[in-house]
């Protein structure tokens, strides 16, 4: 049995999210579905985390097992592109030591949210209109704050199977793209369902003034999601690293 990570991206517009849903769309299905057909078995795979419905990925990892190791898995990859929606496509796949799993053997992962000002016919799909001015510096004073934390309960979706609450961040910055767009930069351990865009709504109250940086720091502290700001929107927000020990790799494969 030999085991692979697949890298790919997609726009997640058309998609219920990434996990397999009942009686909807995601990405995870479409995945299986063609690599089945191709391989002619059936194929089950595992994503490196759950991203929300509307919600893109510039780099996501899944893995799948096969009984055969693969003669060139760069061939198997072109083939899923050819048969792939036009919204998913399929970076690379390579070869993982047995135990490499996408998802607990992660180090961490990185999304980007992407805030604008304007209006823009072209890219109003992946991007979060707000209107007036935010302070940036402001935010970004937030954001240092939730380095001092590990429980982000308040930033949580209600009522997860998830058996803890307690994330690692390492990065989390607000950074000014031009005079009107802005991107807000997390990375952590792991990710809670509907953290980041939490996050960044409650942020986005800090920079409109309307909550200050002791009350960002109590809405953590209260671990309560009702006193956190509403969620932004999800067309605006991509997963776009995952880290993985190298250990992991066989082959001389590159993450």
């Amino acid at each position: 049995m030999q085991r692979y990570f697949i890298y790919l991206a997609y726009n997640g517009a058309g998609y219920h999210g990434w996990q397999i849903q009942p009686n909807a769309m995601s990405v995870q299905q479409k995945l299986e579905e063609t690599l089945s057909m191709v391989l002619r078995t059936e194929i089950s795979v595992t994503g490196a985390g759950r991203t929300d419905t509307g919600v893109h990925a510039s780099l996501m990892v899944a893995h799948f097992d096969l009984q055969q190791p693969l003669d060139d898995p760069a061939i198997l990859a072109d083939r899923l592109n050819r048969v792939l929606p036009k919204d998913i496509s399929i970076d690379r796949i390579v070869p993982v030591t047995p135990d490499a799993h996408a998802r607990f053997s992660a180090l961490s992962r990185t999304y980007k949210y992407y805030v604008t000002t304007r209006k823009d016919p072209f890219y109003h799909d992946f991007l979060c209109r707000v209107r007036g001015e935010y302070d940036m510096e402001r935010m970004n004073e937030a954001a240092d704050i939730l380095f001092e934390y590990i429980d982000f309960t308040s930033f949580s979706r209600l009522h997860t199977d998830v058996k803890t609450n307690n994330c690692r961040i390492m990065h989390a910055r607000w950074e000014r793209i031009n005079d009107t767009d802005l991107v807000f930069t997390i990375q952590a351990d792991r990710f809670l369902r509907n953290m980041v865009r939490a996050i960044v709504g409650t942020l986005l109250q800090v920079g409109r003034g309307k909550l200050t940086l002791d009350g960002f720091r109590r809405v953590i502290e209260q671990k309560d999601r009702c006193s956190a700001g509403d969620s932004a929107v999800g067309n605006a927000l991509f997963l776009t690293d995952i880290e993985y020990p190298e250990a992991l790799f066989q082959n001389d494969s590159i993450q």
